[in-house]
C-alpha cells in the first residue's frame, strides 16, 4: 500500500512482488479510505448533479420486498 500511495504503478509493484500477473497483486491491494476519497473528487456526476442519490419509493419498496 505504501507504494501504491507514493505513485507506483501496480504493474511495477506486482514485477516487484514477483507476481506472475496484475491481478495476483489487485488481491493484495486495499484501497484506504483517503484514498477512495481522492478518487472521487476526481470525478463528476454522470447528469451534473451534486449530492446524495435518494431513492424513489418505488426502488425502496422493491428493496424492503426482498
Amino acid at each position: 500500500m505504501h507504494l501504491l500511495q507514493a505513485g507506483a504503478d501496480r504493474s511495477t509493484i506486482a514485477l516487484w512482488l514477483g507476481h506472475e500477473s496484475i491481478e495476483t497483486t489487485q488481491i493484495y491491494i486495499d484501497a484506504d479510505l483517503k484514498m477512495k476519497e481522492a478518487a472521487l473528487a476526481k470525478l463528476s456526476p454522470f447528469n451534473g448533479r451534486n449530492g446524495r442519490y435518494r431513492a424513489c419509493d418505488r426502488v425502496l419498496a422493491f428493496l424492503k420486498s426482498l
